[in-house]
């Protein structure tokens, strides 16, 4: 039997802020955006020809309210993996995407970290070969 990950979801305030920094500035794709009724939507979003998407979940109630940009707790949860670094990290500043720190070279390979605009903090990532 063959398993895989196939889709995590995020917390995020509303649908089209959650759509916005994942389309218009991270450049993924918007993969599903169903009405389920009563206000709730089924959204999916990935990297081009990712297997794994996340699922936009807007958060309701106070308990996920205060969960929105926690969801690892302060720190790095999330990784954008690359092959193009360099490009990758241009564009994203060239939308807006803030970056924590300029990139730096580890034994893994190149990184920085920003944050999403709900508070998340994510690693860009080109591992070495």
């Amino acid at each position: 039997m063959a398993q895989r990950l196939a889709l995590l979801s995020i917390l995020v305030p509303d649908y089209e802020a959650g759509i916005a920094f994942f389309v218009d500035k991270l450049g993924f794709e918007l993969l599903e955006d169903t009405d389920l009724g009563g206000g709730k939507r089924w959204i999916r979003v990935a990297p081009a020809e990712a297997e794994t998407g996340f699922l936009l979940a807007r958060a309701v109630g106070e308990r996920q309210i205060a969960a929105i940009g926690n969801q690892g707790g302060g720190r790095v949860s999330l990784f954008l993996e690359t092959d193009a670094f360099a490009d990758d990290h241009a564009r994203m500043i060239a939308n807006g995407v803030i970056f924590e720190e300029p990139p730096r070279d580890e034994h893994y390979g190149i990184v920085a970290v920003f944050r999403d605009p709900f508070g998340n903090r994510w690693d860009l990532i080109e591992f070495k070969s």
